[in-house]
């Protein structure tokens, strides 16, 4: 029997004692087509940067397991975080459309406005085999929330959409205004809004990995809905159409003509320039679809505290000279969200802090004629 079979075998049978059917299923086929899926890859421990991106394996319906709160194997069930504050909360929804249904759950700051003014939104899409209480604790954006008084959309993926949880950026019929996730994504958004004192102006959307590929599609497909985007070791809006060409613009193939046509809308972007599980030249083709391939590019060194990485930060002009775009190389950092904390999961506490710097950078802007 060859060697990697065995391995694959033996994490398959690990993975149905510790009850993650959906994966130990992904295993089994990965052995018998010859490779492992990306999900049962292991590197360095010191790098965090191992399986947030994984290929979309089909999983028969009568192997799936069923959503709940051990979205990572071996991890022991997370209680959603208790409100620190009297008057907010951090409560579950569902929405469905045609389109289909995901789960979600939101953060409502305390406190309202005593005029009535409505707030911010933030919306922030997972990255594969998160939920939203991980990506909340790992990004820490509840607590900033909490200071600033904003409210925070956490869609969820459904194991039934896919095994591991990604969103299905790579997929056609996932990419456009009106179809698939971006559609359910944008209704449970405008949901949200109508049932909370919301400013329409400003209203951004962020992610990581799969997360950062789903916001960038989304900021595409829905410029009069979200004012900003924030990718996080993403791709572009139509980086890949399938799962082959998914794995090769994550490898860093045909960089140079992913992507549409420039968005126009703001995006700030994040990315470890030792990133092995999404290519860091990926994040020039998110600011070429964001800003388009003219915009002047300024540059400055951005020295880490003592102990924490350096990072290169990009300034992106118009011909009339407005800021369009922003891109943080993180130096020496994998795949994980910049000044993240550890009570996540994928983050790089050493790094910039990517959650203050997407807020800086979305709060700089609003829907013009929304207000």
């Amino acid at each position: 029997m060859h060697p990697e079979f065995q391995q694959l075998m033996h994490q398959a049978t690990q993975l149905t004692r510790s009850g993650d059917l959906a994966a130990a299923t992904a295993a089994i086929q990965a052995a018998l087509r010859g490779g492992p899926p990306a999900v049962l890859r292991r590197q360095d421990d010191a790098d965090v940067s191992d399986v947030i991106d994984v290929e979309a394996w089909e999983v028969p319906d009568s192997a799936r397991a069923p959503d709940t709160a051990r979205d990572i194997p071996g991890d022991a069930a997370r209680p959603s975080p208790k409100p620190a504050v009297s008057g907010d909360t951090f409560s579950a929804g569902s929405f469905r459309n045609s389109s289909g249904q995901r789960a979600y759950k939101l953060y409502v700051p305390p406190n309202p406005s005593p005029d009535g003014a409505p707030r911010p939104l933030v919306v922030m899409l997972h990255g594969c085999t998160q939920d939203a209480d991980d990506f909340a604790a790992g990004t820490a954006m509840n607590e900033a929330a909490r200071e600033q008084g904003f409210y925070v959309l956490y869609p969820v993926q459904s194991r039934n959409a896919n095994p591991q949880k990604c969103w299905n950026w790579f997929k056609h019929n996932h990419q456009q205004q009106g179809r698939g996730e971006p559609s359910i994504l944008a209704g449970m958004t405008r949901e949200v809004m109508a049932a909370h004192p919301i400013d329409p102006a400003r209203v951004y959307v962020a992610g990581l990995s799969a997360g950062g590929a789903m916001a960038a599609i989304l900021a595409g497909a829905y410029p009069e809905l979200y004012a900003a985007a924030g990718v996080h070791s993403g791709l572009a809006a139509g980086a890949a159409s399938d799962l082959p060409s998914a794995l090769s613009a994550m490898k860093g193939a045909g960089l140079a003509s992913a992507g549409q046509a420039s968005s126009g809308v703001p995006t700030i972007v994040f990315h470890g320039d030792r990133d092995a599980t999404v290519h860091p030249g990926n994040a020039e083709s998110v600011i070429a679809a964001s800003a388009g391939a003219g915009a002047r590019a300024e540059t400055q060194r951005v020295a880490g505290a003592t102990g924490k990485r350096h990072s290169t930060r990009h300034v992106y002009r118009n011909a009339a000279g407005d800021i369009v775009a922003e891109r943080w190389d993180v130096h020496g950092a994998g795949h994980a969200w910049a000044g993240g904390t550890p009570n996540g999961s994928y983050t790089d506490g050493a790094g910039p802090d990517a959650t203050a710097q997407m807020l800086r950078f979305f709060f700089e802007r609003g829907l013009a004629g929304k207000h």
